[in-house]
C-alpha cells in the first residue's frame, strides 16, 4: 500500500464549484515548512519565481515562465506559520482560491485546499498540485527536482476517475 504522501486527495462538487483537498505529512517543523511556502528564495524551487506580501490583502504574484501562466492575486488568508491563501488567478479570471494550512509541531501536516469553477479541469489542477507538492517535499529535503510530469499524468488520470 502506498504511503500517505502518495495517496490522492479528495474532490467534491459544491454547487457550481469543485473543491479539492490534498494532505501531506512532513517530518519537519511548521516553521521550516512555512518558509518554503512564503520565502521567494525557497518557493522558486518548488513552485515558481515570484513574491507574496505576507499580510491579508497583500499581493501574490507568481510567474510560471515555461508555461506562460502568471498569477497576479491578493492574499485572502494569512496567519503566520499556519495559513496562507490566495487565488490561483489573475485579474479578470475566475477566483481559484488555494489555501495552505499547517498543523502540528513537527511532524507537520500540510493541507492544501483548492477551489475552481465546475466548468474547469479540476483533475488537471489537482494533478499539478500533486506534482508541486512532490517538488516541495524534495526541496525541503535539500534535493530539488524538476516538475515530475509522469506524476502529473498518472495522478491526473486518477483524479479524472473521481469526477
Amino acid at each position: 500500500m502506498p504511503d500517505q504522501n502518495e495517496q490522492p486527495g479528495t474532490i467534491v462538487r459544491q454547487d457550481d464549484r469543485f473543491v479539492a483537498e490534498l494532505e501531506r505529512n512532513l517530518d519537519h517543523p511548521p516553521a521550516l515548512v512555512w518558509q518554503y511556502l512564503v520565502d521567494p528564495a525557497r518557493f522558486v524551487d518548488w513552485l515558481a519565481p515570484g513574491e507574496i506580501e505576507l499580510r491579508q490583502g497583500g499581493a501574490a504574484r507568481l510567474n510560471f515562465v515555461d508555461s506562460g501562466i502568471v498569477i497576479d492575486s491578493t492574499v485572502t488568508g494569512f496567519e503566520p506559520e499556519r495559513v496562507l491563501e490566495y487565488s490561483w488567478s489573475s485579474p479578470g479570471e475566475p477566483e481559484r482560491p488555494v489555501r495552505f494550512e499547517l498543523t502540528g509541531s513537527g511532524p507537520t501536516t500540510l493541507k492544501l485546499r483548492l477551489s475552481c469553477p465546475a466548468d474547469e479541469d479540476i483533475a488537471r489542477s489537482c494533478a499539478g498540485w500533486e506534482a508541486h507538492l512532490m517538488m516541495l517535499l524534495a526541496s525541503i529535503e535539500g534535493v530539488p527536482i524538476k516538475f515530475p510530469f509522469e506524476r502529473f499524468q498518472s495522478t491526473r488520470a486518477r483524479y479524472n476517475e473521481m469526477i
